[in-house]
């Protein structure tokens, strides 16, 4: 890996990790504040919702590999680019069918500037402020969570929705040409041939595995709280913005602890393993303090250990796949990875409301509280620290 780039050099991968964030939630937040005067059902909101995911999922890993065959700068350039011109569509008429055409565009395009930014995070940053550099990167991502639906309605209500999707090209067209104008361009680095049987290898590794379960079960956890702490605040009679309050606090809360907990990794005063489980295990216990006592004290209460849990076990999760992945395969391990963070912040609020529905809502939070702290307990047993493994080097 390279020394310390110049913060100059770096910015525009956190600038593009804020452009995600922001998108993803802000339009979302829209969509369902706008949803009747869009025509849009509860199923046909919930569908236009998923599609953004749903391009990620197909969409991270391929383009994760990508970056490793024709560097991390071109994709991420494109996919910002990609990312304007789908925001762009909504412009011509906000109709159902457009919204969705763009929302699908703009998942693609995240799909490929996202993953090649964490891989080029890694390599810019060096072994020694690796968790510092994702720290600052999630840290990000978070203020986009923060701002994302708080700005996206205040524009929409103000100046209409095409105000949002507007400012939202102009966002990324901006990254776009700083990324071109700043990022270096990182050489691609030689890969050896690999066989089917190394890529089921690689990608069934425990140094891979593990955290990447952690992610899965950290953005599990957070789609939940996302999606049910609003439910419940409105559940406890509390006043309609008390549920977002939450949710921002939670973003909040993750948005502060992230590089702090990244600077504490790179001087070994915390490892993933550790980080992981007590990160979890916090959470665990504000997913059942919430499904045994809910109100108002625990519905806060959880969104701060939610809020600390997601800081604390991203950017260490993060830095140990960069620093235990060789290089000429960065992109696809950290696609592979946010594919996984994917599939938990989508499996994780389905599993939640279909116990739900079966029981009743405490106990499908404590079903997740358990399922959280059994990652946490499987991370701090299972995983290794370890310095970077090499091409050639024996599996984990």
């Amino acid at each position: 890996m390279t020394q310390s780039p110049p913060v100059w050099s770096v910015a525009p991968l956190y600038l593009a990790g804020f452009t995600t964030a922001f998108g993803a939630h802000g339009v979302a937040g829209v969509l369902g504040t706008q949803s009747d005067s869009l025509g849009l059902s509860l199923l046909g909101l919930g569908l236009m919702l998923a599609l953004y995911d749903v391009a990620e999922v197909v969409l991270k890993p391929v383009f994760g590999a990508l970056s490793d065959r024709i560097g991390v700068r071109p994709v991420i350039f494109g996919g910002l680019v990609a990312f304007s011109v789908a925001s762009l569509l909504v412009l011509l008429a906000p109709t159902p069918l457009v919204l969705g055409l763009a929302r699908v565009g703009q998942g693609a395009a995240a799909s490929a500037f996202s993953p090649a930014s964490s891989a080029a995070v890694a390599r810019l940053a060096g072994r020694e402020r690796l968790g510092r550099s994702f720290g600052r990167y999630g840290a990000w991502k978070s203020l986009g969570y923060v701002l994302g639906p708080l700005s996206g309605v205040a524009l929409a209500h103000v100046w209409g929705i095409g105000a949002l999707y507007l400012a939202l090209a102009v966002l990324a067209a901006g990254a776009a040409a700083w990324v071109l104008l700043a990022l270096p361009a990182l050489p691609v680095v030689p890969r050896p041939r690999y066989t089917f049987a190394d890529l089921v290898r690689q990608t069934t590794e425990r140094g891979f595995l593990v955290p990447t379960l952690l992610l899965a079960s950290t953005t599990a956890i957070l789609g939940v709280a996302v999606g049910f702490l609003p439910l419940l605040a409105v559940r406890l009679d509390l006043h309609p913005l008390a549920g977002a309050a939450a949710v921002t606090l939670l973003a909040l809360v993750s948005t502060i602890v992230q590089p702090i907990v990244g600077r504490r990794r790179d001087r070994h005063g915390i490892s993933t393993r550790d980080g992981g489980a007590v990160g979890l295990g916090l959470a665990a216990a504000a997913l059942l303090a919430l499904a045994l006592a809910p109100n108002v004290v625990t519905l806060v209460a959880a969104s701060v250990a939610i809020g600390l849990m997601v800081g604390t076990v991203t950017p260490l999760a993060f830095a140990h796949l960069a620093e235990t992945t060789p290089e000429e395969r960065l992109g696809r391990t950290m696609g592979n990875a946010e594919l996984g963070r994917e599939v938990g912040d989508a499996g994780g609020p389905l599993a939640v409301g279909a116990l739900a529905a079966a029981t009743s809502l405490p106990v499908a939070l404590t079903a997740l509280a358990a399922a959280g702290l059994a990652s946490g307990i499987l991370g701090r047993v299972a995983l290794r620290e370890g310095g970077p493994v090499r091409p050639g080097s024996p599996p984990d």
